[in-house]
């Protein structure tokens, strides 16, 4: 009897948690999205617009730029490690902090990996380290889960970069669990890097309460670059009408690449339509997923889209991290956000928008060796699919808000 009455007080306070827990979520989502600004599109800016979709070709072209830095270098990691390429990124910043270049940097609360020797290692060399969206109160479990999921580095006002990868030797390919790791990742000069700036600047002043936004000297005289393009910051909102917008652009072909694939219902509607209307729609994820129940909240959206034409395509060569959106070849997203909930509605991200032919060609090119090396998924792979890989499917959507 007194284990039966010490079981019944554990699941009473597991169910008062998880209460808790849904009305602190829904609560200051509530508020979150209240007190959001409208939707206003980004200026155009004319920039220049390197690619990269391998890790050490990225870090060789940041280490070299570091090595040049004369003034200062500002860095946003949503994960910070403190394995091999980590510690070659650090003694880096170092090093330049006491040649008396301006370092600042910035990592997420839950990616930074870097121990107290670490992180106090940098304090001694100079090196203003901020964490950023720490939980608070009075919703902490909304704050948890409310990342900066962006990646910022510029230099000098020069040149800045932004895509998928963090800092880690997983990112390189080094970590045999994930084995070969793809991301798409650029690097800007020009008036682009006006707005990198600046979005690296608020959120120093969030995380650090350091006003430095409007410092003239962060901001040097820009050339005009060949490229239109567009930076997109969000916090938690309007990506999702980003993704709506690209979608009814859409006259020919559409491709997205993501890592995770939990659009919602609205999203899923206009990709159908979409489809219906004779749009060419490939959907590019990971056959092995990097989180527990992640590709199980994507499935219960593969039967509608593959049903109404869509192609969807799961990448066994490796990790797929690239977050991409393709439109009829002349429209190309690359940035931090997922194709999912979390960054529809909650995390902070950075987009770039590129609007020029010729350069996205080299993109479409990785695309598609991409997709050689992925396997489609058919209506007669789903309707074989387990009992417990459908569970899994339900518990995932009943979690849906947070992935």
């Amino acid at each position: 009897m007194a284990i039966l009455n010490i079981l019944l007080i554990i699941i009473l306070v597991l169910l008062a948690v998880i209460l808790l827990f849904i009305i602190d979520f829904n609560i200051a989502r509530y508020i979150h999205h209240k007190n959001i600004p409208p939707y206003q599109e980004p200026p155009f800016r004319k920039s220049d617009v390197e690619f990269f979709a391998r890790g050490d070709k990225l870090f060789d072209h940041l280490f070299g730029e570091i090595e040049q830095a004369e003034q200062h270098i500002h860095m946003l990691f949503y994960i910070f490690r403190e394995d091999d390429i980590s510690k070659k990124m650090l003694e880096k910043l170092k090093s330049k902090a006491k040649a008396g270049v301006e370092v600042r940097l910035m990592v997420d609360f839950m990616g930074i990996r870097v121990s107290r020797k670490g992180r106090k290692a940098l304090e001694q060399a100079g090196v203003q380290l901020t964490i950023t969206n720490k939980p608070k109160l009075p919703f902490l479990f909304y704050s948890a889960n409310q990342r900066n999921h962006r990646k910022i580095t510029v230099i000098d006002g020069r040149i800045g970069y932004i895509g998928g990868y963090n800092v880690g030797d997983e990112y390189l390919g080094r970590d045999p669990e994930f084995g070969p790791w793809r991301d798409y990742h650029l690097a800007v000069k020009g008036e682009g890097v006006i707005d990198l700036q600046k979005q690296f600047l608020i959120d120093w002043k969030s995380g650090s309460s350091e006003d430095l936004v409007h410092e003239d000297r962060f901001y040097p005289p820009q050339h005009e670059g060949k490229k239109q393009i567009q930076i997109f910051p969000s916090d938690g909102a309007h990506v999702e009408e980003l993704a709506l917008t690209l979608i009814s652009k859409a006259k020919r072909s559409l491709i997205i690449g993501s890592p995770y694939f939990v659009p919602g219902k609205k999203v899923k509607d206009a990709l159908i339509q979409a489809a219906k209307r004779g749009v060419d729609i490939r959907v590019l994820m990971p056959k092995n997923p990097d989180h527990p129940l992640v590709i199980h909240a994507a499935y219960p959206y593969f039967r509608p889209l593959i049903e109404a034409g869509v192609d969807i395509h799961l990448y066994f060569q490796g990790f797929y991290h690239s977050k991409a959106i393709i439109v009829d070849d002349n429209i190309c997203d690359i940035g931090t956000a997922n194709f999912d909930k979390r960054s529809f509605y909650l995390n902070n991200e950075v987009n770039c928008l590129i609007y020029n032919e010729s350069w996205i060609e080299q993109v479409m090119e990785q695309v598609k060796e991409d997709l050689n090396r992925s396997d489609r998924v058919t209506i007669e792979q789903l309707n074989k699919r387990s009992l417990l890989k459908r569970s899994k499917e339900a518990l995932a959507s009943a979690i849906g808000p947070l992935m």
